[in-house]
């Protein structure tokens, strides 16, 4: 097996089952440490619906995005351009980034745009070039990951996406639940070093948080632009006495993990 990012040597992995059906090779890039699947030949069954049980923490991820790419658009970008959101799904996340004031479209091949209907990519003139582009959990589903990103930057010079990067280590599929064996859609995981490579061959700059928020760019910044900035204290201040109002309140913990749980527990007991 060939890295999908180098062309270079892998080293097998492990073998995990996907889709409680088929038993998948997993290959690790030797010169960057990606993992891939052998070629996902599932694709098709796993696609049969393009958003899947287990995203239950799609409304709460979108919110979440919401307030942080506000953040990194506005000392950084022209917020008054045009961006796009690419493979957005049901259109939340351009929705919301409108609710907001910034001219966001969506597009999505797969998926049908409910919450931004008539602010799709097919409703802009041809060739529109766009402040930045959006992709959010789509690098992770990519069976070709280099021509496929390189697709997404005929759009813009900026490319702000997310996908969670790889732990320190990882012995077996039970070490990471982003694996997401359950819904078989998962099937490329990255590092710094096989995003930075990526960045590299395309000739592009590579910024990230660390962990889950990532930016190829054709401009050099002088600082990290998705590192936010603390904070200020009255702010800080403000949310930690709705949180103690709240607690007085009795307010109950959110259930999204457990739900997430008890759906994955669903979908195994298939098998």
């Amino acid at each position: 097996m060939q890295s999908k990012i180098t062309g270079g040597d892998t080293t097998y992995l492990f073998t995990a089952r996907i889709l409680n059906k088929y038993d998948i090779k997993y290959y690790r890039c030797n010169q960057t440490g990606f993992i891939q699947t052998e070629e996902p030949y599932w694709l098709e069954e796993a696609y049969s619906s393009a958003i899947t049980k287990l995203d239950v923490g799609l409304p709460y991820r979108n919110i979440y995005l919401t307030d942080k790419i506000s953040r990194i658009l506005l000392p950084n970008f022209n917020y008054k351009g045009i961006f796009l959101d690419y493979a957005g799904g049901y259109g939340l996340f351009t929705r919301l980034m409108r609710d907001k004031g910034f001219n966001f479209y969506h597009t999505d091949q797969y998926c049908q745009n409910l919450f931004a209907e008539y602010f799709d990519l097919k409703d802009l003139p041809a060739n529109t070039h766009f402040e930045a582009v959006t992709a959010f959990e789509v690098f992770e589903h990519l069976p070709d990951p280099v021509p496929q990103i390189k697709q997404m930057l005929e759009f813009s010079d900026n490319l702000i996406f997310s996908t969670e990067l790889q732990p320190a280590t990882i012995n077996s599929v039970d070490d990471w639940p982003y694996f997401a064996t359950e819904t078989g859609q998962h099937i490329a995981f990255y590092n710094e070093a096989s995003l930075k490579a990526i960045a590299d061959q395309l000739g592009y700059h590579f910024y990230t948080d660390g962990s889950f928020v990532h930016l190829f760019t054709k401009t050099k910044f002088n600082i990290n632009p998705l590192v936010l900035p603390k904070e200020g204290y009255l702010l800080r201040k403000a949310r930690r006495l709705i949180q103690k109002a709240e607690r007085k309140m009795g307010m109950p913990d959110g259930l999204l993990l457990r739900d997430w749980q008890y759906i994955r527990d669903k979908l195994n007991a298939k098998s």
